[in-house]
């Protein structure tokens, strides 16, 4: 597992508050040391997965303000403050945070308003979670900020044992591990990088991601796709892929080993593209789909596990 670049130090009995809380600082994934006096009461989140993280480890009810797409469960009727990628400066601010988290994504555009935030006296923290243990890592310093460390640990068990349980699992299965394909739009069709959530939930199910580009998100031509002819086709469907095409409809597609044997598996964006606690889910939901592809003899479709190794 990738080491997270995570520096938490918490000091206990040193600068107490007025209601007896230790002061404590949390460093982000830019580098940046949050300093705080008492655990945060007032979070706003410029990103649903961080949301999720709150609800986790027992701090839903920190969440002052969300995004506009940010709506599930209570959310919905909290103050909007716009876009992960454009939030309303102002509106972030009027919510009086003691905290806002953002998810780095790479974007330049999403760390501006970061940067200006920081200038206004705001303080930001910013986590990377492309990897179960970038989550983790987040989880655990959320927790200290929020004043729940015992409860994110035990949230982190619980959610390693699940994924052990999966990975145990799919260690018993014969044959190559299934090649999986994540649709993540279509037309001017896009897919899951090796830098990215997806792949570490593929992986985590127990396949392979069909696609080895660097990045998050990476272009690919369809003649690319008949090349990589994966097992396994995911279509994701959400926001960034409203009303996917069946695979089955589209011309050249249908000749996908994926199409032709009816391995194509619609799955939800937000479980599947958000990174956070619901990607323990994901896995989950994948590595039941990927048991009947897996199972059998010690060949999947054709593709044997010295062609895997080769690819």
């Amino acid at each position: 597992m990738k080491k997270a670049a995570v520096i938490l130090v918490c000091f206990f009995g040193i600068a107490r508050s007025i209601a007896g809380h230790a002061a404590c600082f949390i460093t982000d994934d830019t580098g940046t040391e949050i300093r705080l006096e008492r655990p945060v009461a007032r979070v706003a989140t410029l990103y649903g997965g961080l949301s999720d993280i709150l609800d986790s480890i027992g701090a839903g009810s920190c969440l002052i303000a969300r995004t506009d797409g940010d709506t599930d469960g209570q959310r919905g009727r909290l103050p909007a403050i716009g876009t992960h990628m454009r939030p309303n400066l102002e509106l972030v601010i009027a919510s009086g945070p003691d905290l806002v988290l953002q998810l780095e994504t790479g974007r330049a555009q999403a760390l501006e308003s970061v940067r200006l935030l920081r200038k206004l006296g705001v303080p930001v923290a910013v986590f990377r979670i492309r990897s179960f243990a970038e989550l983790f890592a987040a989880m655990r310093r959320i927790g200290v900020a929020t004043g729940r460390s015992s409860d994110a640990e035990r949230a982190i068990a619980a959610m390693q044992a699940r994924l052990e349980a999966v990975k145990k699992r799919f260690q018993g299965r014969t044959g190559a591990r299934p090649v999986v394909f994540f649709e993540v739009r279509y037309p001017n069709l896009l897919t899951a990088g090796k830098d990215s959530m997806v792949n570490e939930i593929i992986e985590a199910a127990g396949g392979r991601n069909a696609v080895a580009l660097p990045g998050m998100v990476s272009r690919i031509g369809e003649e690319e796709l008949l090349r990589l002819d994966p097992d396994v086709y995911l279509v994701q469907r959400g926001p960034m892929n409203k009303n996917p095409r069946p695979p089955a409809l589209r011309p050249l597609f249908r000749e996908l080993r994926a199409v032709k044997f009816r391995r194509v598996f619609v799955v939800s964006e937000r479980r599947f593209s958000r990174p956070g606690p619901l990607s323990v889910d994901a896995v989950e939901e994948l590595a039941h789909s990927l048991d009947a592809v897996a199972g059998g003899p010690d060949r999947l479709h054709g593709r044997t596990r010295q062609q895997e190794g080769r690819q």
